[in-house]
């Protein structure tokens, strides 16, 4: 489908439907958190995660906090594919 030059961006999203309207939205918005996010070089990990478990350790042995924290990481990986 090709577009006129005449149309701007905003008319064209307007006449989609809401539920496109919507994926329009989260795909800028995926765009925009990657130009924000901090790039790290591949092989270099950061120690930003340190203690974000603290408030569990009287609850859950190391290995616990570990299960624990990769079902949390797998929840938040099937919400970002069911988007």
């Amino acid at each position: 489908m090709a577009s006129t030059p005449t149309r701007s961006l905003e008319d064209l999203i307007r006449q989609l439907p809401e539920e496109l309207r919507q994926e329009v939205r989260d795909f800028v918005e995926f765009l925009m958190s990657k130009r924000r996010a901090p790039q790290q070089p591949h092989g270099r990990l950061t120690m930003a995660w340190a203690g974000g478990l603290r408030e569990y350790r009287d609850r859950f042995t190391s290995m616990e906090l570990q299960q624990k924290a990769s079902e949390w990481w797998a929840q938040d990986v099937r919400d970002e594919i069911s988007r």
